[in-house]
């Protein structure tokens, strides 16, 4: 803890200054607070204070209508069967990315199935995956990068065969959360062509 004056060293009083949209704006932690110096004495009211406004006060609006939305389509007693961490997992999805218990419940398709090669090479690049990787793949998949209550395991997802060797990047249809691969002539060429894939399923990019 700063063992100085606060005074000296701060010169500052009970009003801030923040930014929002390119302007700056005047606000006083207490009332008349432009006329309170932040001394020793008062410090810990001061910290009180600050951290109030920036993690209360500055963002009610925003949380408001949070609030607002969520209680909207949580009418009833619903939500109260829910634990605390359940509905954090309802709105932010599981944390746990498993990919071993998704490639025990996946779905081949035209002509693939869990020993074809080009499976096999699919499923040893993905687990070679960073987390950021694997999230991208799972979103150019399914849509979405949250994995569902429950974990991957309970995720309905399918790999399909679209069609023999080529430089076609692979595609989805994240309805079915269904993966449409080319029957790949190496692994390199699978490696390269669904990273490149992955890599550009946001914006103007493919999917």
């Amino acid at each position: 803890m700063f063992e100085g004056d606060v005074l000296e060293a701060y010169d500052r009083t009970f009003q801030i200054e923040y930014k929002s949209f390119g302007h700056t704006y005047q606000y006083d932690l207490v009332s008349d607070g432009a006329s309170i110096p932040l001394t020793n004495e008062n410090r810990s009211e001061f910290i009180k204070e600050y951290l109030n406004f920036y993690f209360t006060t500055s963002i009610a609006k925003q949380f408001n209508a949070f609030s607002e939305g969520f209680h909207l389509v949580t009418l009833g007693s619903a939500i109260q069967l829910f634990r605390p961490e359940e509905v954090e997992q309802l709105i932010c999805g599981s944390p746990d990315l498993d990919f071993q218990a998704l490639e025990q419940i996946t779905q081949y398709e035209g002509g693939f199935h869990a020993k074809s090669r080009i499976i096999r090479w699919f499923w040893e690049t993905v687990h070679s995956y960073n987390e950021k990787d694997k999230k991208r793949l799972l979103f150019f998949a399914t849509g979405s990068d949250r994995v569902p209550i429950g974990g991957l395991g309970h995720l309905s997802f399918t790999i399909s065969k679209n069609g023999p060797d080529s430089m076609r990047l692979p595609t989805s249809h994240t309805c079915y959360n269904t993966l449409m691969l080319c029957a790949y002539s190496s692994k390199e060429r699978l490696q390269e062509r669904l990273m490149t894939a992955i890599g550009n399923a946001e914006g103007f990019g493919l999917m």
